[in-house]
């Protein structure tokens, strides 16, 4: 029986143990999620908080200020010491200032970090004749066609220049028009606008 070279062996053993790895990893972390369903979107550094939206603050050297906590239909989040602070509309830098700027009244130096562990406000709507409609959970800004993008583009009969962006603002419906097509050629792109939370894309 021929013996490969312990030069090439080496190197192949140590591939099958790495592969080996992957799959359990990926098997582990399939396992710890519910049937179907997948991990909430993580924020980037710009993401602006919103209602339902949680978020973990880890106070140095105190166990007792470490907390998740979620944003609250008002906007607002509760913590020790410090009662209540705004949360919606800010990023999380913008907040773990403000806890360091609170926390200073009861302890020195306060260090502080916190995370959006996940994102459950920033809801987009895609229905009509697109290939997957649906609501889309994003943890960054969206444009139009992007959330197109998400529900798997257009289905063959779709009217690519008839689209709709409808957003409730204030209690008033608006209505913005869409034309996939001249986008598409690169003109008028100025109709590709950023999704707010709650806007339905609608493809007739």
């Amino acid at each position: 029986m021929k013996l490969w070279p312990t030069s090439i062996m080496m190197p192949v053993l140590v591939l099958c143990l790495s592969v080996c790895r992957l799959v359990q990893g990926g098997e582990a972390a399939a396992a710890s999620l519910p049937n179907g369903s997948e991990p909430p979107p993580a924020a980037d550094a710009s993401y602006l908080l919103g209602p339902e939206d949680m978020v973990k603050i880890s106070v140095w050297k105190d166990e007792h200020l470490t907390q998740e906590v979620v944003v609250r239909p008002d906007g607002m989040i509760s913590f020790p010491l410090v009662g209540d602070i705004p949360a919606a509309g800010r990023t999380v830098e913008d907040l773990r200032l403000e806890l360091v700027k609170r926390l200073a009244k009861f302890m020195p130096n306060p260090h502080v970090s916190v995370l959006a562990t996940k994102i459950l406000s920033y809801k987009i709507y895609v229905i009509g004749r697109v290939n997957k409609p649906g609501e889309f959970l994003v943890g960054h800004y969206t444009d139009v066609l992007q959330a197109l993008s998400l529900a798997g583009g257009l289905t063959p009969f779709a009217a690519e220049n008839d689209i709709r962006v409808m957003r409730r603002d204030r209690g008033e419906q608006r209505v913005f028009q869409f034309r996939y097509g001249d986008v598409r050629k690169g003109k008028d792109l100025s109709q590709n606008i950023i999704l707010e939370r709650g806007d339905v894309v609608v493809v007739p």
